[in-house]
């Protein structure tokens, strides 16, 4: 039989636009499982449900693919593995169709492959695109990220504090800055020569 799964992960987030689309392809309520959770809490017990009562030869419906999973690699492997015990998954408003109940479609597990490989595609393109922009701002000299809280006057004493040779615990005692904040806002340090060049050049420069 056919079991539907909907799933929301944030509270502004409502079931009603999955439920009808389920309901619509002929799923009745009681046959839906439904999750209603905060983005940062991973227990389901709706999915936990529907996996637990699906059996060989159901079908797992779902509106899109990323209801089933967080990641594109958890969701495959959520698919894989209903799949070797004879349960299907089928999407209904993704833009590429995929029903996996299908086993010996080449066409079904092409669909499958292509959607994780689009996915996989389209997080590369946002992670390179957000480390572009955080070098043009570095570039820039503008700070990257959230606002420092960190008094820059005690981010200074604390490096000179660091230059002059105190450990990390003494320089939270005497700045009041926590250890986590220390390792993000201290500037790095000059990096060693490792070669024998750089050293002539650190004697000259003392002996200047």
């Amino acid at each position: 039989m056919d079991l539907g799964y909907a799933r929301v992960s944030t509270a502004k987030q409502d079931l009603d636009r999955q439920i009808d689309s389920l309901t619509t392809a002929g799923i009745p309520p009681e046959r839906i499982y439904v999750d209603k959770k905060s983005g940062a809490t991973t227990d389901r017990p709706g999915l936990a449900a529907i996996l637990g009562y699906a059996r060989s030869g159901d079908v797992i419906v779902v509106h899109t693919l990323d209801r089933l999973g967080r990641t594109v690699r958890g969701t495959l492997n959520l698919i894989h593995g209903l799949s070797e015990r004879g349960v299907g998954v089928r999407n209904l408003a993704d833009p590429i169709h995929v029903d996996s109940s299908s086993p010996d479609d080449p066409m079904a597990q092409l669909a499958v492959v292509l959607l994780a490989l689009f996915a996989q595609m389209e997080r590369t393109y946002t992670v390179e695109r957000a480390a572009h922009a955080r070098a043009v701002a570095t570039a820039k000299g503008r700070r990257v990220g959230r606002p420092s809280v960190v008094d820059p006057a005690k981010v200074d004493f604390a490096a000179h504090l660091r230059d002059t040779g105190h450990t990390i615990s003494e320089i939270v005692a005497k700045t009041g800055i926590a250890r986590s904040s220390l390792y993000r806002y201290l500037p790095p340090r000059e990096p060693e020569s490792l070669t024998a060049a750089g050293t002539q050049s650190e004697s000259d420069a003392e002996a200047r």
